[in-house]
């Protein structure tokens, strides 16, 4: 895994990556506008188990946004969620407020680059892999990343927030 140079991906994302100096890979693909999950698409098309790809949501956490990153092999569990970010309740955030909140569109949504750093936490099952891949600011476009860089560049705390289909 090597630093990526900018040429045509560079985003958000893969520039806060480069100025921390961390190694990772970007990964583009074809995006299907028609594919159903972008991130099982994402897993599919980069030959990747889906268990190693993570998607990047948001959602409230007794009204505060809260970035969550689990395998897109599964979904969110609000519960845990919320007890992870010292909550009450969690919800998941409209995709316009999503959207505004990180300057990313759904399906593209960088845990890297977002507009303001929003607590976040990171689902503890990153760490099973050398590196994990995530949405590096557009669809069709991941890097692949060590799960310690992730957190650290994140800010994030983990824990058990995933939960399997």
């Amino acid at each position: 895994m090597g630093t990526t140079t900018r040429q045509r991906t560079g985003t958000p994302a893969t520039l806060v990556l480069e100025r921390a100096g961390v190694p990772f890979t970007v990964h583009p693909y074809h995006h299907d506008t028609s594919a159903p999950s972008f991130g099982l698409e994402a897993a599919r098309a980069l030959g990747v188990v889906p268990t190693r790809v993570f998607k990047t949501l948001l959602a409230e956490v007794d009204d505060e946004l809260v970035v969550a990153v689990v395998p897109v092999s599964g979904s969110l569990d609000l519960k845990s969620l919320a007890r992870a970010a010292s909550g009450k309740k969690a919800v998941m955030a409209a995709t316009s407020q999503a959207e505004r909140a990180t300057g990313y569109v759904v399906g593209g949504i960088s845990p890297f680059g977002q507009r303001r750093r929003l607590p976040t936490i990171v689902d503890e099952s990153a760490y099973g892999y050398p590196t994990v891949f995530v949405s590096a600011g557009r669809r069709g476009l991941d890097v692949e990343i060590t799960p310690a860089d992730l957190v650290r560049l994140t800010g994030a705390k983990t824990a058990t927030i995933g939960r399997t289909s």
